[in-house]
């Protein structure tokens, strides 16, 4: 009964919506690899090689946020230790809203086969205008490891950038990045 006046409310800046697209949408099936194959070269945000027509972790909203201060709580991580990311989130529009703030990992030289990102944090916050939050994340070194063809996971050392942001890295307007280096000790 209400969808009207609930359709109507978003479009006229009434209620400020935040969702996010769990998904990625090509520009064109000629992007997408063909179906005899089912590796996972080309598909999904974490193997795409082109660039989509909407990202996984795109939206849309009627306020601004930025990113300021990322910081991590140590510049090297080993097995069972656990990083905590920090950044601080501003809302730089002119209305209330909410914004998905996005953890990714991105492996800089993998020895193995790897997803070319992975998203490993998510928190909703909602911020009146101008008003501004300290977002947290805590990230375990497990969350760093890759798998071997046998299927056996294991902790590839190196270097990860870490990013936090409204979005995926190289589509969100607003994202902070750091590197850290992992031990398999």
């Amino acid at each position: 009964e209400a969808g009207g006046k609930a359709v109507a409310d978003v479009l006229f800046g009434n209620y400020n919506p935040a969702g996010r697209l769990p998904v990625t949408f090509p520009r064109s099936k000629e992007d997408l690899p063909h179906f005899h194959s089912y590796a996972m070269a080309g598909r999904t945000y974490r193997y795409a090689e082109k660039t989509p027509l909407y990202p996984f972790g795109y939206g849309l909203s009627y306020t601004t946020f930025a990113y300021e201060a990322l910081t991590l709580s140590q510049q090297t991580l080993g097995a069972g230790d656990r990083l905590t990311v920090r950044a601080t989130v501003r809302n730089t529009g002119d209305c209330a809203g909410d914004e998905v703030v996005q953890l990714y990992i991105e492996p800089l030289a993998p020895s193995v086969p790897a997803p070319k990102l992975h998203l490993e944090g998510v928190r909703r916050i909602h911020l009146a205008s101008g008003g501004q939050t300290e977002v947290v994340f805590e990230v375990h070194a497990d969350q760093f490891r890759h798998y071997r063809d046998d299927g056996v996971p294991f902790l590839d050392p190196g270097a990860y950038r870490i990013h936090v942001g409204g979005g995926q890295p190289g589509y969100a307007k607003a994202l902070r990045t750091d590197t850290v280096e992992v031990r398999n000790e």
